[in-house]
């Protein structure tokens, strides 16, 4: 049996990218931390305490309406952070931030955070990089709801989940696909039915395990794509 890898920071793509130095004098403020499954790390319109930069954990961005009904707006997964609104200013967002995905994550105090954002240096230009490849990704998702079916939608939510996680088994109930996506739980069922006829994911109760990436690539819409291809771009070439 293999030995399971041992913690890093460097399993979080926007640590990893900093210079040695950088990080290993912000590696001395950062700690490390349990995410279970449903922990909330904010509420709305409540002051952020604490950034996170998820390694092997993925935290989801969504409002909840008056109804009780809600819908995910972003994952944040081990290829950023967070917490934005403590670097740009607005300290609250009248959305919640939940662990969609149990794992692990480093976390690093608002001050901490706000002292070197405020260096203006290499971890300033990163954090902001990320953060129009995080506008993006919430973009793409509000035109992706509107505008391509639940199958589509689903097979994107899947591949964004999978590239965040070591595992291709994930444990995951349709019931929280459904509130992720903003949609019914029979939506779900008769779309996830589709992709497992097709032998692209094997479906058993509470866990969704993907067997063929290529075939939900096939079936995704382009919205996958975009969301990938610009965390790509501005994260690859930060100087």
């Amino acid at each position: 049996m293999l030995s399971p890898q041992p913690h890093s920071p460097s399993q979080n793509r926007l640590l990893a990218a900093l210079p040695a130095l950088e990080l290993e004098h912000l590696a001395t403020r950062l700690e490390f931390v349990d995410m279970p499954l449903g922990n909330m790390l904010y509420e709305p319109n409540t002051q952020l305490q604490h950034a996170y930069f998820p390694t092997t954990s993925i935290i989801s961005l969504h409002y909840v309406m008056e109804s009780g009904a809600s819908a995910e707006a972003a994952g944040v997964g081990n290829e950023g952070l967070v917490g934005i609104s403590l670097f740009m200013g607005g300290n609250t967002t009248p959305s919640s931030a939940v662990v969609q995905t149990a794992g692990h994550a480093y976390r690093l105090e608002r001050s901490a955070l706000l002292a070197e954002f405020n260096r203006a240096g290499f971890l300033q230009r990163l954090l902001l990089r990320y953060t129009q490849a995080l506008i993006t990704q919430i973009m793409q998702t509000a035109v992706c709801n509107r505008h391509h079916s639940i199958e589509q939608q689903l097979c994107r939510w899947l591949l964004l989940t999978i590239d965040r996680v070591p595992s291709r088994d994930l444990v995951m109930t349709q019931e929280l696909i459904a509130s992720m996506l903003g949609v019914r739980r029979e939506g779900i069922t008769e779309a996830a039915g589709k992709l497992q006829n097709a032998g692209f994911i094997h479906y058993r109760r509470g866990h969704i395990a993907v067997l063929d990436r290529v075939g939900l690539e096939s079936r995704a819409c382009e919205c996958y794509a975009v969301v990938k291809k610009e965390l790509h771009r501005l994260l690859s070439d930060v100087r």
